[in-house]
């Protein structure tokens, strides 16, 4: 049946169409990004163009569903259904499930260097573990399942009125389905915590990505790596835990030759495997965070902006002392050593604005900075809390709640 047109040349349409057939139609609509309406019209389209029926589809527990088409396409598709001998419902089916071939799900682009993504502040406490699990699971996700993602052409601009309320919309889109590895590299550990796994015992004869480092180890540094168990990342994201050695790190350092290009000769082995290599730095301005900055250096055959620092900060004022400090040192580097290190952006983490104008008017501080520009706002809310004392993701804990909305956000923005 149909109902009265919205515009001059649509019109509304309502037949059925089994859930798993509308599921699949929606992630790949989106993944193709083309509106629903547009894909069921093609695929009538190109049914009626066919020499007769397809296979029959399995349309067992068919639901309502309606679209918009073309004025008078429903009733030349009635005709053809009608002439084939096959119910709306079945010739419906039919028709998308021939767009869905015709248009099949993207491939995910496997660039020749993994992006490395250094997480990083001199200040402790401003969420840089939160920031780099979050990162870390929502580039991971099923690109064939569709996820709340808070989306902004230019981020800023939602950001005039730091007081005012987020004028943004949430938008159901595919997971990324990026390979993705998380290295712990602040000795705190708390990114292997978080996530629930078991930190590397310090103990004689067990390596661990220090050793690495320095050259001790004995195995093969892949053996470290755990699995994040969870569907959503259906194996994409993986960890590399952390040991308290790493409070030893800059120490041993001091005696490696090239000690800036050792966290990169460290995880060499384990870039062929991953598409985002996103590394937990401690607090320090020490050897060791040269090495994760000179880690995330432009490589000569890398874009702009491909690789480099992700810095995570609050709105308050001891944020903005620790990240000038941090960007000397990436100065420094980048000067002492002649390469090219990229700034991916700002995340102001643990906002909230009834903290008054300490907060907004620091929030507003960062967004005046530029370059680096601010690339997302995450909120102070209880869900990260949450998901830390339960020892799981974020996006695992939950994965429909607005931070998990703005933790998808920041993945595209640096995507």
């Amino acid at each position: 049946m149909s109902s009265p047109a919205t515009s001059s040349d649509r019109e509304k349409v309502v037949s059925k169409l089994p859930g798993w057939l509308w599921q699949t139609l929606k992630v790949r609509a989106a993944q193709r990004r083309v509106e629903i309406q547009t894909a069921v019209e093609r695929g009538i389209a190109a049914w009626m163009a066919l020499a007769s029926a397809r296979g029959t589809v399995d349309t067992s527990g068919a639901d309502s569903f309606s679209t918009f088409l073309p004025s008078g396409q429903w009733e030349a598709f009635r005709e053809a259904a009608s002439d084939r001998g096959v119910s709306l419902t079945q010739g419906l089916a039919q028709s998308v499930q021939l767009w869905l071939e015709m248009n099949p799900a993207p491939a995910v682009n496997r660039a020749k260097h993994p992006r490395r993504r250094i997480v990083c502040n001199q200040k402790g406490g401003v969420g840089k573990t939160a920031v780099a699990a979050g990162l870390g699971a929502a580039l991971a996700e099923d690109s064939e399942a569709l996820h709340p993602v808070r989306i902004s052409k230019h981020f800023a601009a939602r950001l005039e009125d730091v007081e005012g309320p987020d004028p943004l919309e949430l938008e159901e889109l595919p997971g990324l389905g990026r390979r993705t590895l998380l290295v712990d590299f602040d000795p705190q550990r708390h990114l292997t915590k978080q996530l629930g796994q078991q930190e590397i015992p310090m103990t004689p004869g067990t390596d661990s990505l220090c050793k690495y480092m320095t050259g001790e180890a004995k195995r093969d540094i892949r053996d470290l790596v755990v699995p994040i168990q969870d569907d959503r990342y259906g194996g994409r994201l993986d960890l590399l835990p952390g040991c308290q050695d790493g409070f030893l790190l800059d120490v041993a350092l001091s005696k490696v030759r090239f000690r800036e290009a050792a966290l990169e000769r460290a995880l060499a082995p384990l870039e062929p495997f991953y598409d985002e290599i996103i590394v937990d730095c401690p607090p320090s301005l020490g050897l060791s965070m040269d090495a994760a900055i000179y880690y995330g250096r432009r490589r000569e055959d890398e874009d702009p902006g491909s690789s480099g620092a992700l810095i995570v900060v609050q709105a308050e004022d001891s944020s903005a002392d620790a990240y000038d400090l941090l960007i000397a040192q990436i100065e420094d580097l980048r000067n002492d050593m002649g390469v090219e290190i990229d700034y991916l952006g700002i995340v102001v983490n643990l906002y909230d604005p009834r903290r008054g104008f300490i907060a907004t008017s620091s929030l507003q501080a960062w967004i005046d900075i530029k370059d680096p520009r601010v690339i997302a706002v995450i909120g102070d809310l209880t869900d990260q809390r949450k998901a830390v004392r339960l020892r799981q993701p974020l996006l695992s804990f939950a994965p429909r709640g607005e931070q998990a909305a703005t933790m998808r956000a920041l993945a595209r923005e640096v995507s």
